[in-house]
């Protein structure tokens, strides 16, 4: 997903994992197909910025993208986006097809917004820890570690912490070779 002062990392950083765990994949098994078909989604089709104004030009958008198995809901800004019901009913319409759905940093202000933390254990970036526990009270909300796992529903830690999150997911949905393999390729040291 992107928006209007979406962190850059938090997109960059996972849509970089699953990219480059295709990339490795490939070249370990060049029969068979990619394990990840990496594509971006906003609203609509003009170029958003970044927090840094970067322009982006998403792939896709709310209307026309291909199905979402695995929705990456990042963070930066979010305040504009949460009071945005097309945004909400976009998240809410794509989580409900999608194997699993996580967010980073920020992103799960957008998750606890629609309920999707209630009853979980999530995270968020350390500095945004007590606001999302009072957006979501009937949620235990940690600020230790780089990730948390719920199953359907995962969360990272700010902004960096995101491609530790990807790296696992890629182990979780393909396998530890592959995300140690795409790790190294990165030349990124993983904080599995």
């Amino acid at each position: 997903l992107l928006f209007d002062d979406v962190e850059l990392l938090d997109f960059a950083g996972p849509f970089e994992v699953f990219w480059t765990a295709s990339r490795m994949h490939q070249r370990m098994y060049p029969d068979q197909p990619k394990p990840f078909e990496v594509f971006t989604v906003a609203q609509n089709t003009g170029p958003i910025h970044s927090r840094g104004r970067v322009p982006i030009t998403p792939h896709y958008t709310f209307e026309d993208h291909p199905t979402v198995d695995v929705l990456i809901v990042p963070g930066g800004v979010v305040d504009a986006e949460l009071e945005k019901p097309a945004v909400l009913e976009w998240i809410r319409r794509a989580d409900s097809g999608t194997t699993l759905t996580a967010s980073v940093c920020t992103g799960a202000f957008l998750l606890g917004k629609l309920g999707l933390l209630a009853g979980r254990t999530a995270t968020t970036h350390w500095e945004d820890v007590a606001d999302l526990r009072r957006l979501v009270p009937n949620a235990e909300i940690i600020d230790e570690g780089r990730y948390v796992d719920q199953g359907r529903i995962v969360t990272s830690a700010g902004i960096s912490a995101g491609i530790d999150m990807a790296l696992h997911l890629v182990e979780r949905l393909t396998s530890r070779e592959l995300a140690a393999r795409t790790a190294r390729q990165m030349d990124y040291r993983w904080n599995e």
